[in-house]
C-alpha cells in the first residue's frame, strides 16, 4: 500500500481493534462518510480496506456493505485475560509499556503529521475533560494512547497496542485507587501534551516514562 492508504488502514484498524468505534458484526459507514472521517480520498480508502479484508478484519457482504468480522474481536491477549488476579503478569505488562510507550511518544513528536499531532492533542483534552467531570475515561484514554502510537509510524508498535490496551483496561477497572490514578493521569498527561505540542521528543519520552512510573506505583505492581 502507499503511505496514505497504509496510514488510513492503520487508523481504521485502531478504531476497530483498540478504540472499539466499530464492533464485530457492525457495518462500517459508507465510503463517502468513512473517507471524510479518515481525511483521505475514496480510492485511498478502498486500498486500505482491501488490506484489512486480506487480514480478515473486515468482510464485504454483497449488496449490503463492509462489516467488521468476529475475528476483529479475537485480539491476541497473551494470557492477560485475568490480570486483576495475576500480579506477576501485571507487573510484566507495565514493564513492557515502560519500554515501548515512552519511545513511541518520542517518535510521534518527530514523525506525526500536523493532522496526527492535532488528533493527539484533541484526544488528550478529551481525557482531561472526562476526569474533571468524573466520567468514565476508558474509551478516551484508549484513543489518546492509540493516537500517539499511530503517529510513531511503527508497524510493530501498532500490533502490540490492542493487547496492551485490553490488558490495561482489565487491570485499571479492578484497581482500588481509581480516583488517585485519575488525578495522576490528569497531571501527567498535561505535561506530556505540552512536550508533544512543542514536538519535543526528549521531553515527551521522559514525560511518558514518568506517567508509566506513577501508574506502576499507584497500582502496586512493583517488584517486592
Amino acid at each position: 500500500m502507499g503511505n496514505l492508504s497504509q496510514q488510513a488502514g492503520k487508523t481504521l484498524y485502531s478504531w476497530i481493534a483498540v478504540e472499539k468505534r466499530f464492533r464485530p458484526g457492525e457495518k462500517l459507514p459508507n465510503e463517502v462518510e468513512l473517507s471524510a472521517q479518515l481525511g483521505v480520498s475514496r480510492a485511498t480508502l478502498r486500498e486500505a480496506l482491501r488490506a484489512l479484508l486480506v487480514q480478515g478484519v473486515v468482510e464485504v457482504r454483497r449488496g449490503r456493505g463492509t462489516f467488521v468480522t468476529q475475528k476483529a474481536a479475537q485480539v491476541e491477549d497473551f494470557g492477560f485475560d485475568d490480570l486483576a488476579r495475576v500480579r506477576g503478569q501485571l507487573r510484566d505488562l507495565f514493564e513492557l509499556r515502560t519500554i515501548f510507550e515512552p519511545r513511541a511518544a518520542r517518535l510521534a513528536c518527530r514523525r506525526a503529521t500536523q493532522r496526527e499531532l492535532e488528533d493527539i492533542l484533541t484526544q488528550g483534552e478529551a481525557v482531561a475533560d472526562c476526569i474533571r467531570r468524573g466520567a468514565d475515561r476508558t474509551r478516551t484514554d484508549r484513543a489518546f494512547h492509540a493516537a500517539i502510537v499511530r503517529a510513531a509510524h511503527n508497524e510493530f508498535m501498532m500490533r502490540l497496542l490492542p493487547m496492551i490496551d485490553r490488558a490495561v483496561e482489565t487491570a485499571i477497572a479492578a484497581g482500588a485507587h481509581k480516583e488517585a490514578l485519575a488525578q495522576i493521569t490528569l497531571q501527567d498527561h498535561a505535561l506530556l501534551l505540552e512536550f508533544i505540542r512543542k514536538r519535543d521528543g526528549e521531553g515527551a519520552e521522559h514525560a511518558m516514562a514518568i506517567h508509566m512510573r506513577h501508574a506502576v506505583e499507584e497500582l502496586g505492581v512493583e517488584d517486592a
